[in-house]
């Protein structure tokens, strides 16, 4: 294990996006600075010790952001390979390569997977359009096209509603079978330096247009459930040899746990950590990356995390006048409709 990063120590931060934003806070109260690498605007760096505004094919700016950090993390997966080999041969990267290298691309995602024994939803590679009639009829429909890489909140996919369609997404996609499901579930775990892990409680997502709407936790699943959803992130993490913070989302069925997909970052959906547990994942994740012993993940309330997206700014007065409310707000001048404008934690004790 290598040594803890002393006070004053600067993190590298990949993205300037509301995840680096709560990063760099959590940061700043643990005596680190954070230094952000964002390509466009950076809501992150109203808080951030320091900004490098550049592309990711800057070479130069990339090596200078690496020469002036201690450590390198990311709050999203999808960048460059080329970018990442550069700096990494001058600081550390944590998470590491392969966490990235899995998640960047959802086929090596799911044989990962399915590599540990793990359950995901029946799946076919669909590298180019041609492949698409074959796939469909070993998945069948309903089912769901999604490219491989860069897909999120719903960009990306396609629904197939019978297996005659022919829609198409453009690049090299997966056709995931259909999962008949009672429940969204997710588990947010981090690993430390150390190899040691703690898990935060499992909370039920709803999506609404293929955008996380809410967390709640608890979640509502049985304990056995829940425990199961656990020890598999567990499982995930340390057959990665993960160093920070994941996000595992599961489907609960009736035949068990199948996994979702997992985010080797800071997840939206662990928001509500910040109003129900003493550590939450912004700080869990920089005390790993920090070489820092992990935080106590128990939480002692129970929370309803809710995204403010787009018009949602206009309930913004009401939030703040709520005695349960907890609201945050990630800075971003332009309101757009299926934007993640905030988020605000509601808190029953």
């Amino acid at each position: 294990m290598s040594e803890a990063l002393p006070q004053g120590a600067v993190i590298g931060i990949l993205g300037g996006g509301q995840l680096g934003r709560m990063l760099s806070v959590a940061a700043a109260r643990l005596g680190y600075r954070s230094h952000v690498y964002e390509p466009g605007a950076a809501p992150a760096g109203d808080v951030a010790h320091a900004v490098t505004q550049a592309g990711y094919d800057d070479a130069e700016a990339l090596r200078r952001f690496a020469e002036s950090v201690d450590v390198i993390t990311y709050e999203f997966e999808n960048v460059p390979a080329e970018s990442l080999d550069l700096l990494e041969s001058i600081r550390p990267i944590r998470p590491n390569r392969r966490a990235l290298a899995v998640s960047q691309d959802r086929l090596t995602e799911k044989e990962f997977l399915h590599g540990l024994g793990l359950r995901t939803a029946p799946f076919a590679n669909v590298e180019t359009e041609a492949d698409l009639p074959a796939a469909l009829e070993a998945i069948g429909a309903p089912s769901i096209l999604k490219t491989r890489r860069l897909g999120y909140d719903g960009k990306g996919q396609i629904r197939f509603s019978d297996a005659t369609q022919r829609d198409w997404t453009g690049a090299a996609s997966v056709l995931e079978g259909f999962v008949d499901f009672s429940g969204e579930i997710s588990v947010i775990v981090a690993r430390g330096a150390d190899g040691a892990v703690a898990a935060y409680d499992p909370g039920l997502n709803v999506h609404e247009g293929g955008i996380l709407r809410t967390t709640t936790v608890p979640s509502g699943a049985a304990r056995a459930v829940e425990t199961d959803a656990v020890l598999l992130a567990a499982k995930i993490v340390n057959a990665l040899d993960y160093v920070g913070v994941m996000g595992v989302e599961l489907f609960v069925t009736a035949g068990g746990l199948v996994v979702n997909e997992i985010a080797p970052r800071v997840h939206n959906s662990g928001h509500w950590t910040q109003a129900g547990c003493t550590v939450d994942q912004f700080e869990q994740h920089i005390r790993a990356v920090a070489g820092l012993p992990l935080g106590d993940g128990k939480r002692y309330a129970d929370v309803v995390m809710e995204n403010l997206i787009g018009a949602d700014m206009d309930r913004v007065p009401e939030l703040l006048a709520a005695p349960d409310a907890q609201l945050h707000l990630y800075g971003k001048a332009e309101v757009r409709a299926g934007r993640k404008m905030g988020h605000v934690n509601r808190v029953r004790r």
